[in-house]
């Protein structure tokens, strides 16, 4: 894979944000939230950045970022769909939205449609089990969805 090629820009964006935690080493998973919040996923690159700046090892940072599924290292889309699939929303049918999700995109979890506009994702939960099965795009929640539904939701991000 080609190596990214990070602008100043973004490294003094990610360089601030290291400064803005004090470029403290127990601030990591801080700093890594807000980068990704600032970047929208976290490259090999860009994690090179903040273990210079936090003194800790790339190893040490990669292996927060590939432990915790929040976090990403392929960008995502600009509208992001992420499915729960805990335990009530499986039950609930989750797997037949999923699945739905991905026909009607025509990518894999994981994968950006070719536009850039989404990207589909799975969590573990959510936390809002009555109302599951649960889909977040960005922000917004969709609860008690069936299958059906699933066209009209990417209806209003196009």
């Amino acid at each position: 894979m080609a190596k990214l090629k990070l602008s100043n820009d973004k490294i003094e964006k990610i360089k601030a944000i290291c400064k803005s935690f004090n470029n403290e080493k127990g601030e990591v998973i801080n700093v890594l939230h807000k980068v990704q919040g600032t970047l929208g996923y976290l490259p090999a690159e860009v994690q090179e950045v903040i273990a210079h700046e936090l003194n800790i090892s790339l190893a040490q940072v990669y292996g927060i970022v590939t432990f915790y599924s929040f976090f990403t290292m392929t960008p995502k889309g600009e509208h992001p769909i992420s499915i729960c699939t805990g335990t009530a929303c499986y039950v609930r049918g989750a797997e037949k939205v999923l699945d739905e999700f991905k026909r009607q995109l025509n990518i894999k979890v994981g994968e950006t449609t070719p536009d850039g506009k989404f990207s589909i994702n799975c969590l573990r939960c959510v936390g809002v089990c009555g109302l599951a099965p649960v889909v977040y795009v960005g922000e917004k929640a969709y609860g008690k969805l069936s299958p059906e539904q699933v066209k009209d939701i990417i209806a209003e991000y196009n």
